[in-house]
């Protein structure tokens, strides 16, 4: 049931994610280009570098899920008043990572930004951390927005992904807005130092399985817009994963081994970094016995 609580997780690939710092140094982004495409009823995807972002468009306004990296703050907010002149509302952010919550302290002066109070835990302790970035409203489960002529549900997970996610579900457009909870098309990531478990990862996605209408359009933290089977898919690939970890855990093997199961990395070898997956699978699984 929507009502019912579900405390938040996210998970994430073996490596140590890529701060909004790092990527900074990396990429370009006076190259990047903003576009955004009608998903249906209010909604919109937003895509640019880094996470997508979710936005609803209306008589009320703006409302944006996630906001990317800083340096695109100011071609974000140039497509959203393209999209709608009236003002941006509200800001609520998915989970931690820079890619998603880059630009909150230029969001943060125009709108009030949600998040879960572990986020807004995590985001404060940011030793450069800016007033104008942090949440300044929070929620342990979930909270309800009336916002262009629909309900706006965010509910918070149990730890995944990280210790902080939320998803946002748009209940008239049936467009759930889902952060790195679910990625489309290749490996999650599960943040273990930010309290991701990929045991609770896996719990998360059949929590919103339970009740997720089957024609309902799905946004994920990456990667295309998505259906119902393809949550399905990627819920089905996690639980493979933990099997895949437990048995070769059990049967004695050492992690290195246990990254280089060779079934497993040529059956999703189009997606890559296979053994950094498992390896995170097997940490995850370590941490949870501790």
């Amino acid at each position: 049931m929507l009502g019912a609580t579900i405390r938040l997780l996210v998970v994430a690939l073996g490596a140590v994610a890529l701060t909004a710092s790092a990527q900074n140094q990396r990429q370009d982004f006076s190259k990047v280009e903003i576009k955004i495409t009608p998903i249906a009823g209010s909604i919109h995807l937003l895509e640019g570098s880094g996470g997508n972002v979710t936005v609803s468009s209306g008589t009320d306004g703006t409302l944006i899920v996630d906001t990317q990296f800083l340096p695109l703050a100011e071609k974000i907010d140039a497509a959203l008043t393209a999209l709608n002149p009236k003002p941006l509302q509200y800001v609520i952010n998915t989970h931690v990572h820079g890619d998603h919550v880059g630009g909150n302290p230029y969001f943060g002066k125009k709108a009030r930004i949600i998040a879960t109070a572990n986020l807004r835990q995590r985001l404060a302790a940011k030793t450069n951390a800016v007033p104008a970035e942090l949440p300044v409203i929070t929620f342990e489960q979930g909270l309800s927005l009336q916002f262009n002529g629909e309900e706006v549900r965010i509910l918070a997970f149990q730890p995944g992904h990280t210790d902080g996610d939320a998803v946002v579900y748009f209940t008239k457009s049936k467009v759930l807005s889902f952060g790195d909870q679910f990625v489309n098309g290749r490996f999650p990531f599960v943040d273990i130092a930010n309290g991701g478990n990929v045991k609770g990862y896996l719990k998360n996605i059949d929590s919103i399985l339970a009740w997720l209408p089957a024609d309902a359009k799905i946004v994920p933290g990456h990667g295309k817009l998505s259906s119902v089977a393809d949550l399905k898919a990627a819920r089905d690939f996690v639980a493979e994963s933990i099997a895949v970890v437990e048995k070769d855990i059990a049967a004695g093997k050492t992690v290195d081994q246990i990254k280089a199961n060779p079934e497993f990395i040529e059956k999703y070898k189009e997606w890559n970094k296979g053994g950094r997956w498992l390896e995170a699978v097997y940490k995850s699984l370590n941490a949870k016995q501790s």
